[in-house]
């Protein structure tokens, strides 16, 4: 049975806030990127690389792989981001803290309180939004102020059309195990405080010891890398 998330709760994806905006230079195909060198992840500012206009990227987690095509088309600055973070390692031991029977899956938070720190702030502006949050589209999480988007993202797992409007604005697709999506775990539902799931704050500043401690059913992001 579906279940459908009212307006109030759908405004409640979020991410710590602030504004920033993404610089781009010129791509290179994704089949040539190469990971930067160890701790490119503690300046933001240094990972502003233009995507390509379409590239695909392969996730790794603990219960299967899925594969998400992104469009540059669909929202620039959010493929930029997204791209630099897969790029340069972001996506290693990343839980999905969040996540909601027939809504979405939620991740982002870096499991190292160090690195989360630094890319709290380090926000990109708003894109329009060209496609629906639509079942297996990609999106960043916000706070609902403008340009708040960071590292914190959420696949719909359902039709969330009522999202358009707030401004949540896909940049891509799972195209491949959709079915490694709808097996994450969800037992821990909302987070706090409307819920009994993980309090972002104290995944900011505490990272993954306190999920592993608190919260040992979560599931990881163990790897991601750009494919052809």
């Amino acid at each position: 049975m579906t279940i459908r998330i009212p307006f109030s709760v759908a405004a409640a994806v979020v991410s710590a806030a602030f504004s920033v905006s993404v610089s781009a230079q010129s791509a290179a195909p994704a089949a040539a990127a190469k990971p930067a060198a160890a701790g490119s992840l503690t300046d933001p500012a240094k990972l502003n690389e233009k995507a390509p206009e379409s590239f695909k990227v392969k996730f790794d987690t603990t219960v299967g792989a899925f594969t998400v095509e992104v469009s540059r088309a669909l929202s620039p600055n959010g493929a930029d981001r997204f791209y630099n973070l897969v790029k340069n390692g972001f996506f290693r031991d990343i839980a999905f803290f969040r996540a909601i029977e027939g809504f979405m899956c939620q991740f982002g938070i870096h499991g190292d309180p160090k690195i989360a720190a630094v890319w709290r702030a380090a926000n990109i502006a708003d894109d329009p939004v060209k496609a629906s949050n639509t079942r297996g589209m990609i999106t960043f999480a916000k706070s609902g102020a403008p340009n708040s988007r960071s590292t914190q993202f959420f696949i719909n797992l359902d039709d969330n059309a009522n999202l358009d409007a707030m401004g949540f604005s896909p940049f891509g697709k799972v195209t491949e195990g959709m079915e490694t999506i709808d097996k994450i775990y969800k037992g821990y539902g909302e987070g706090a405080p409307r819920g009994n799931g993980p309090d972002q704050m104290r995944a900011q500043t505490e990272g993954n010891a306190y999920f592993r401690k608190d919260f040992p059913k979560l599931d990881y992001i163990k790897s991601a890398e750009l494919v052809k």
